[in-house]
């Protein structure tokens, strides 16, 4: 950018050359923090003394609702309210880091609000908690769940707790911990009413001198002190706000030519409109002031970035919303960080993050008293033609990324390992390391977007592909009981595209997963919802394989409530279907479950009858295996009726077939409950036999 940049806000001429031109040419001249900011880890932190100590001494003064000074059950809860752009955040990351040697278990982060200003919801927040205590919750869990996990895997912690932008007291009570050693810091603009014995730090605008300080980290020392006075009327002009303070000075230290009067004269030219409030003026003065310098591609980046998913911006995303290579969007991004635009996210810097990778670049995050302002920018200067076409760039891209990312879980020559091959460098995955953590770090943005794609309602397949592609890559890095509660959001969003589109075949592929995952974390009456509403949409289009899944489901899931006479008629409606299809092996296996139905019904006869008959149908397919599964079967049978004899002789039939088979898993349990059976019948010796030779297999294959 050049001098021309100050004067009415106009473009500087370079501008049409590309978003990285500028940003590369200015490399040397963008703001360096002094020693003091780099040693404290907050750059711009000044002031607040008197703040920090008032929250330092609220954590151990006795709560109002305490006797005889004794601590209360619940965590303290101090509150830093202020305006978004007061530094509010900035003050809760210095008190952190002044306590730190106090909390032994470290600082758990979560902020509420997410893409939109949108409150992100207390069962996300949760969840995300939990991830980062290594602590589980049942995929489908409500909210009153999910939050009693959190409580519950910080009691007994000294942690703290910090709920950064909370929308309100509703977003944070439910996850104050029942544990007095533990500390919830809030960020919030308002009180949290409800919330007894809150202890709050409210925020105005910075004294002069802390103000001028802030100046000094961005705009360098030198400008500032030969001519304070200057200075002073800046830091007056941006109301003693931080962020309007970073603003402008990181705007003066980008122009080493200009002097403090030319940008108190660039703040004051910045028009203002008729009905914005007093409050908002520095801040809007010092954004335009900064956005309107902007070359042409990286003012609409910055415009755009407001639709990235979860408000993380990285490389990818922001030249998919630019239309950039990857590259100048990786310098735009990093003059936006210098120019007080957006913040780096932190990557985790554990002992298992992989080497720089080309897919994985830096993360960004808007500030959230930025937002509203970069917002109203897309509606006078995006069509919403093209705010769409932006978005479903992102969103191909997205999808790009995730099948890389699974084609790296990939065996190495295996076809996905081969078509990823063929993708540009910058969508390549260097190892599987390296997208595991990519995965892992940019895994709520992920779901953020798949949610996006959804709610948009006009992206075609997009949003059907990008739940598609990221439930395989879960399920390649993760496996499915860790990938569990992701993918039951993933198929709920799945069920949400198939109603609002009519889409029987894939409404009935999202029930049944859901089914199955309700099922596993014990909502049965929830499952047999689901089955149900899968069976009448897999049967309104003919679906065999569809409506066999959801007949068996519905008889698994009786028989897990224990009505064994429901699981047993599901079953035979499954057995129907197979059978009219000439699939004998499923045939066979269903036989099976209906003769272990109809045994613990009490129906003994029936139940040998359908046990013969999938032996009849297992051993004409030549299926060992199936033949010692139904003996298995008849022997449960003959054991409920008390019939320890026959119970014995369908034992040692099916360790027969067992080992034919050359299942050691089977051979290993029949062995030790022919072991059990002779126990009973008196036969100590025979039993010591059959249990070591059951122990011996187990050896030699281990569960």
């Amino acid at each position: 950018m050049t001098d021309q940049a100050v004067d009415g806000g106009h473009r500087a001429p370079d501008a049409a050359r590309g978003p990285g031109a500028a940003a590369r040419e200015r490399r040397a001249t963008l703001p360096r923090q002094d020693a003091a900011a780099a040693r404290s880890g907050l750059p711009g932190f000044a002031g607040r003394r008197h703040e920090l100590k008032a929250l330092r001494a609220d954590i151990g003064r006795a709560g109002l609702d305490t006797l005889t000074g004794r601590r209360g059950a619940r965590s303290r809860v101090l509150l830093i309210a202020g305006r978004p752009g007061s530094g509010r955040t900035t003050l809760a990351e210095a008190l952190l880091r002044e306590i730190a040697d106090g909390y032994p278990d470290g600082v758990l982060r979560a902020v509420l609000t997410g893409r939109d200003a949108a409150p992100t919801g207390l069962a996300r927040t949760a969840r995300d908690l939990l991830a980062a205590l290594g602590a589980d919750a049942p995929p489908g869990a409500d909210e009153d769940e999910l939050a009693e996990a959190v409580r519950t895997a910080l009691a007994g912690r000294r942690t703290v707790l910090l709920l950064d932008d909370a929308p309100g007291a509703e977003h944070v009570e439910p996850l104050i911990p029942d544990a007095p050693d533990c500390l919830v810091v809030v960020v919030s603009q308002g009180p949290l009413t409800g919330i007894p014995d809150v202890r709050p730090c409210a925020l105005g605008g910075l004294d002069t001198a802390a103000a001028v300080e802030v100046l000094c980290h961005y705009a360098g020392p030198t400008r500032i002190t030969v001519d304070p006075r200057t200075a002073e009327a800046v830091a007056e002009e941006c109301g003693g706000q931080p962020a309007a303070l970073i603003l402008a000075g990181a705007w003066l230290a980008a122009r080493p030519k200009l002097s403090v009067a030319d940008l108190r004269q660039a703040l004051l030219a910045v028009p203002l409109p008729p009905d914005l409030p007093a409050g908002d003026r520095p801040l809007h003065r010092a954004f335009r002031l900064t956005y309107d310098a902007l070359p042409q591609p990286a003012a609409r980046i910055l415009r755009l970035a407001t639709l990235a998913p979860d408000g993380l911006v990285d490389p990818h995303t922001a030249a998919a919303l630019g239309g950039c290579t990857v590259p100048a969007a990786a310098a735009v991004l990093h003059d936006f960080a210098a120019l007080g635009l957006v913040r780096p996210v932190p990557e985790d810097d554990g002992p298992h993050v992989p080497p720089a990778d080309a897919a994985i670049g830096p993360r960004y995050r808007l500030p959230g008293c930025l937002v509203p302002l970069s917002r109203e920018l897309i509606h006078g200067h995006e069509r919403p033609a093209d705010v769409q076409l932006a978005r479903a760039r992102m969103l191909e891209r997205t999808v790009r990324l995730v099948q890389s990312c699974r084609a790296a879980a990939e065996p190495s020559g295996s076809p996905a390992r081969r078509r990823a091959g063929e993708l540009p460098r910058s969508l390549r995955f260097a190892t599987r390391a390296a997208a595991a953590h990519w995965l892992h770090t940019r895994r709520g943005a992920l779901l953020d977007a798949a949610r996006m794609a959804v709610a948009d309602g006009q992206l075609d397949t997009l949003d059907r592909r990008l739940i598609a592609t990221l439930t395989r890559a879960l399920l390649a890095h993760y496996g499915p009981e860790a990938a569990a509660p992701d993918l039951y959001t993933l198929h709920a969003l799945l069920l949400e595209v198939a109603e609002r589109r009519a889409l029987p075949r894939e409404r009935a592929a999202a029930l049944l997963n859901l089914g199955d995952l309700d099922a596993g974390a014990g909502r049965r009456e929830q499952a047999l919802t689901r089955y149900r509403g899968a069976l009448e949409s897999a049967r309104a289009v003919k679906d065999p394989l569809a409506t066999g899944r959801a007949l068996e489901s519905l008889g698994d899931t009786y028989a897990e409530l224990g009505d064994w006479v429901r699981a047993a008629d599901w079953y035979g409606r499954a057995l129907e279907l197979r059978l009219a299809r000439g699939e004998r092996a499923d045939a066979a296996r269903l036989h099976a479950r209906i003769g272990a139905a109809h045994g613990r019904a009490g129906r003994h006869e029936q139940a040998l009858k359908d046990c013969r008959a999938a032996a009849r149908t297992s051993r004409r397919l030549g299926d060992a295996a199936g033949q010692a599964r139904a003996a298995e079967v008849a022997a449960d049978v003959h054991e409920h009726v008390g019939q320890l004899d026959g119970a014995l002789r369908s034992l040692l039939e099916a360790l027969d077939f067992a080992r034919a088979a050359a299942d050691g898993a089977l051979e290993v349990r029949l062995q030790l409950r022919i072991a059990e059976i002779l126990d009973r019948l008196g036969d100590p010796a025979a039993a010591r036999l059959h249990r070591a030779a059951g122990e011996r297999r187990r050896e030699e294959h281990p569960e």
